[in-house]
């Protein structure tokens, strides 16, 4: 059992601890709270899973890098630094992290008080919200001109997935891959079209910028007005598209089922939802995005929500594999789901598309 006091006397800390507690179900980082004593500042640890994200020190680099750049925008514009933009503690050594005797890597950052986090947008005014969050960030963000290193290779890349998708295919490992013709005719007849659009990201048409690729809106946090007071969890940052980041939004914002919804008439796109964040996001984007990042803006929701439904197939072939499963059958629901929805997107996408297009002409004017 790890000692937290012990890691925790590594990092530059402003008072004694009084307690640690865990925070949050930790689903890729063990997360725990620190209270320091005399009404001291709070303090996040996380252990952090170098096996999802490679080099560890990397990251610690590409989060301090965003962080900085921000909090010279923030104060710049007369803003608070400490609670509008994260704040990595080092470690005494100076380092962004620590890592311990069993080669695992930790890191804190300062909590931020008085702060309110949603755990879904279930209305056009909390996605109009959640829009503008995600806009905020990548619009402080869209002059770094520093390189970030990939930490998650392959992200997002569908030439690379679709490398792994004729790999698993070829190898049928655990023999499912009769059993989902159908499921694999969805694939392969958007393939074309999916590698159409990933080939203007390659030859550049479609900018790299930074982007955070982790846009839930429990990744935002509001202050007690509502108004957006920062981006959290950077553990993602990445050069890539900033439209991968719309794109991974719409997945979750406007599915009005589960992600695993057994019942597919439960799933489908909320077109309000998909507005009102689109709205939002344009307010704070529209000043920088280009009109080829414009003209495919709608199109990653459907780009990301395929590679979804991909993944998904993929592991269910490979024998589930890399998505932890509470039933044998758990990928395929996942992936008829996603489906669904991205169907859903399909019949919506005129409509989607004219809507971004119109609003951006608007804010032009």
């Amino acid at each position: 059992m790890t000692n937290l006091n012990n890691i925790v006397q590594h990092f530059q800390l402003e008072r004694e601890i009084e307690n640690i507690k865990p925070l949050g179900e930790g689903f890729i980082n063990d997360t725990f709270i620190i209270t320091t004593k005399n009404s001291g500042p709070r303090y996040i640890l996380q252990r952090k899973n170098k096996n999802i994200f490679s080099p560890i020190p990397a990251m610690m680099e590409n989060i301090q890098k965003v962080c900085m750049h921000i909090k010279k925008k923030v104060v710049a514009a007369g803003g608070n630094p400490l609670r509008e933009a994260m704040t990595v503690i080092p470690a005494n050594d100076g380092k962004l992290y620590f890592l311990d005797d069993e080669d695992e890597f930790w890191a804190v950052c300062l909590f931020i008080e008085d702060t309110i986090a949603y755990e879904a947008a279930e209305t056009p005014e909390l996605a109009y919200a959640g829009g503008k969050g995600i806009g905020k960030f990548q619009s402080l963000v869209a002059d770094l001109k520093e390189p970030l290193v990939n930490i998650l290779p392959g992200f997002h890349d569908i030439r690379y997935r679709f490398k792994q998708w004729d790999e698993v295919l070829a190898k049928d490992p655990v023999g499912r891959k009769a059993e989902v013709s159908e499921e694999i005719s969805w694939i392969e007849s958007r393939k074309e079209e999916m590698l159409a659009f990933w080939e203007l990201v390659e030859n550049g048409e479609i900018p790299t910028r930074i982007s955070h690729n982790d846009t839930k809106i429990n990744n935002i946090l509001f202050d007690k007005n509502g108004e957006v007071l920062c981006v959290i969890d950077l553990d993602t940052v990445l050069s890539s598209t900033v439209l991968n980041d719309f794109g991974d939004a719409m997945r979750f914002y406007t599915n009005t089922g589960l992600e695993d919804d057994k019942n597919l008439d439960n799933v489908s796109m909320d077109l309000e939802i998909f507005k009102a964040f689109a709205k939002g996001y344009l307010e704070e984007t529209a000043s920088f995005l280009s009109p080829k990042e414009i003209e495919y803006l709608a199109f990653s929701a459907r780009y990301i929500t395929y590679e979804q439904v991909l993944r998904f197939l993929m592991d269910y072939i490979d024998g589930d594999n890399y998505y932890k499963t509470k039933s044998p059958d758990h990928n395929l629901v996942r992936a008829r789901a996603q489906y669904k929805l991205l169907q859903s997107m399909e019949e919506q996408f005129a409509v989607m598309d004219s809507f971004v297009k119109t609003y951006f002409s608007e804010l032009q004017n």
